[in-house]
């Protein structure tokens, strides 16, 4: 069983059974959060900042959640959009490796300073983005401790009679203990939404079909599950090619279904595990005690024909450790097994959760000593070990198992794709998010070859960047208010899958945390509903405790749209048809980003700009693009106008001749509005889609 999730949950159940567990005592907490994540801790410290009383009651025997349970590579995105307490989060990692300490299995020079683009130790802001897991959790303990937060663990939501409400607001929750915890504001901050859920809030779960939300990437994706994708022919049957033998473990037999409708699936979980080559510290791979070698048949098929992928995401931490990550076509996501786990009874949710321990252990030890396996392969594999000094309480694997994706509320704002590439508008920012639209895998089925022969492929893997930072609204956070009036979700957000798979990321839970925390004190103040919080209060109580509401152009690589002369629109107004990509690789651009056609060029991209102008009259065309030596010397550019359509052929690859940013197509007469299409068709090299502008040229006709 796994020592520090099944055992204490059992444990709990026999109290529930038994009737056993004391009461607390009648005591009513300004904020209860129930979740011991990150999120949860940034939020209890931001309500004792401001001076509410708090207790944190959890699942939990170690505070952080994925922060402090082996997720030590840091998905930053852009750093710069991470304020407030988690920043400080990072600072104070920053603090602990400055003490020759710290450093025990290796030097600060010999560590290095690679990070997840940027640097691990950043010394001019004073931050750490890397770190070991129990640097992580001392942290989060250090934080309780200081602002005398009471923390009660292994606390489990009784999630059948456990919330108590009254007129639309939570009065109280009780565990399967038997305690209670009353309190005037709640928060929800587990990675499954168990209190929301129990509370009557809405939710979903599994992928949304592109056209709930007009999206592009939510749904099935068989066709861009490029990533992590097998790479050579692997027969998926017991006996290659005999249908009739069956399958392999870990691969259905059922359609994937069709590209952009919804399902029930949900991205792969895998644990974080820290490994290590230190011989003093390194504790051999344990081989389950019900070891398959057949459930890894498939992996050692694809390593046969020469894959040797299995390193890849060993992501160095301090003291020659690694936070150990999914990486290829076959790994440590265990892909398929984890459908029903976001509102599995806690007694399901074990069953999996062992599952994929075992799995993983199994996944470790047959890589370093199954005879099946390569010599090459074996041979390295089992130079790796995991760390001694980490997750001592449970035989030094992870306490928690990276929950990528469970519940997720559904509120009057859901934060979708559109929003995060900056084509809706996000009205009440509480923070700010950057990094890429991730989905892992969700699942493996058999596809076939255009000989009829079926082969393993993998389903659901989803990396594209939003463009750069963006902003997430205030209402992803709190529910509808007439599901309830007191109630903030931290982790499990209002946002489809495809913007969860960038929103999801620690320090965004942290931010989201602190922000939810400041918005509880408001409301208690004024004794009003979460959903009725002055916004403008709000943002101006953030700002003040260092929340990043907004990303600041620099003026040079990004020109802020606002201050540029003329009419404007930017891409993020564009109607984008066929396979855009948003990027911000070179410099200058108009606002964040800009758009380029990708390299298939099979499907033609289309970027429609309508844009108003106030009345008739000449206006000149001008479009902006980066250059760069891959670009079309033949970008199709056709403007609408009165008269007609005029179609112009742009050479992108040429600096744009006024201020290196924007080139001139010429003068047109618009009536009430212009239509600027920029198009890739026939074109010869990469196309940009950035701005266009419009200069009136006379006054206009009244």
């Amino acid at each position: 069983m796994h020592l520090l999730i099944c055992g204490t949950l059992i444990t709990s159940l026999l109290l529930a059974a038994t009737g056993a567990g004391a009461s607390m005592p009648d005591e009513t907490y300004d904020v209860v959060v129930y979740g011991g994540t990150s999120a949860g801790i940034m939020a209890a410290v931001q309500a004792r900042r401001m001076d509410k009383s708090v207790v944190v009651v959890c699942p939990d025997r170690h505070l952080g959640g994925l922060s402090s349970g082996g997720l030590g590579w840091t998905d930053t995105g852009d750093k710069t959009v991470i304020g407030g307490l988690a920043r400080e989060f990072y600072h104070r990692v920053w603090q602990h490796y400055q003490d020759e300490n710290a450093w025990r299995w290796q030097g600060r020079d010999e560590y290095g300073n690679r990070g997840q683009g940027a640097p691990a130790m950043d010394g001019e802001f004073k931050t750490m983005w890397i770190f070991e897991p129990h640097v992580a959790e001392q942290v989060f303990e250090n934080f309780v401790r200081e602002y005398d937060i009471p923390v009660y663990r292994d606390e489990w939501l009784d999630r059948e009679h456990g919330v108590a409400m009254d007129d639309g607001r939570i009065t109280a929750i009780t565990m399967l203990s038997g305690n209670t915890y009353r309190g005037r504001m709640f928060m929800d901050a587990t990675y499954e939404g168990d209190l929301m859920a129990a509370a009557g809030v809405s939710y979903h779960v599994g992928r949304e079909a592109n056209s709930v939300y007009n999206e592009t990437l939510n749904g099935v994706q068989t066709e861009r599950a490029v990533s992590h994708q097998f790479k050579t022919f692997v027969d998926p049957y017991v006996e290659a090619g005999n249908l009739d033998s069956g399958l392999l473990p870990r691969i259905h037999g059922d359609s994937p279904g069709v590209d952009g409708e919804g399902d029930h699936r949900v991205q792969a979980y895998c644990f974080r595990v820290c490994l290590t080559q230190v011989p003093e510290n390194r504790k051999p791979f344990p081989k389950p005690d019900n070891y398959d070698p057949m459930q890894y048949e498939l992996l050692g098929r694809y390593i046969d024909t020469g894959i040797r992928h299995i390193f890849g995401k060993f992501d160095p931490i301090p003291n020659a450790k690694t936070d150990t990550n999914n990486h290829g076509a076959f790994s440590t996501d265990n892909i398929g097994m984890n459908y029903d786990y976001p509102e599995a009874s806690y007694e399901r949710r074990c069953e999996i959760i062992q599952e994929h321990e075992e799995y993983q252990k199994g996944y470790f030890w047959f890589l370093a000593n199954d005879p099946r396996v390569p010599e090459d392969v074996r041979e390295e594999m089992s130079q790796w070990g995991l760390a001694r000094d980490e997750f001592l309480d449970n035989d030094h694997w992870p306490h928690q198992l990276y929950i990528r994706e469970a519940r997720r509320m559904v509120s009057d704002f859901v934060v979708t794709e559109r929003h995060l590439r900056r084509q809706t508008p996000t009205p009440r920012p509480i923070g700010m998010g950057s990094y890429n639209m991730d989905s892992h895998n969700v699942q493996r089925y058999v596809a076939y070859d255009a000989e009829g022969r079926g082969h393993a492929r993998n389903e659901g893997d989803i990396q594209i960047s939003p463009g750069g930072p963006y902003p997430i609204d205030y209402g992803a956070i709190v529910p509808k208010q007439e599901e309830c009036e007191n109630l903030f979700v931290l982790v499990c957000v209002s946002t489809s899958h495809i913007a969860f798979g960038s929103v999801r990321m620690e320090p965004v839970f942290m931010i989201l945390g602190q922000s939810a925390a400041t918005a509880a004190a408001l409301a208690l103040d004024k004794g009003i509903p979460v959903q009725a919080v002055d916004y403008d209060e709000l943002a101006q109580r953030l700002q003040d405790d260092g929340q990043v509401l907004a990303w600041q152009m620099d003026g040079h690589n990004n020109i802020d749209p606002d201050k540029l002369p003329g009419i404007v629109a930017d891409n993020p107004a564009a109607d984008l048809t066929g396979p855009w990509r948003l990027s911000r690789s070179v410099s200058p651009m108009v606002g964040l980003n800009y758009a380029h056609d990708s390299e298939d060029k099979s499907e033609v991209c289309m970027a429609r700009y309508h844009i108003p102008v106030p009345a008739q009259g000449n206006y000149e065309v001008r479009i902006s693009y980066s250059a760069h030596p891959n670009r079309a010397t033949n970008a199709q550019v056709a403007i609408h106008h009165l008269d007609g359509i005029q179609t112009a052929l742009v050479n992108q690859r040429e600096t744009p001749p006024i201020d290196d940013l924007f080139v001139s197509l010429g003068a047109f007469t618009f009536e009430d509005n212009a239509l600027i299409v920029i198009s890739n068709k026939n074109a010869d090299g990469h196309v940009i889609a950035d701005a266009v502008q419009l200069i009136a040229e006379d006054a206009p006709n009244p």
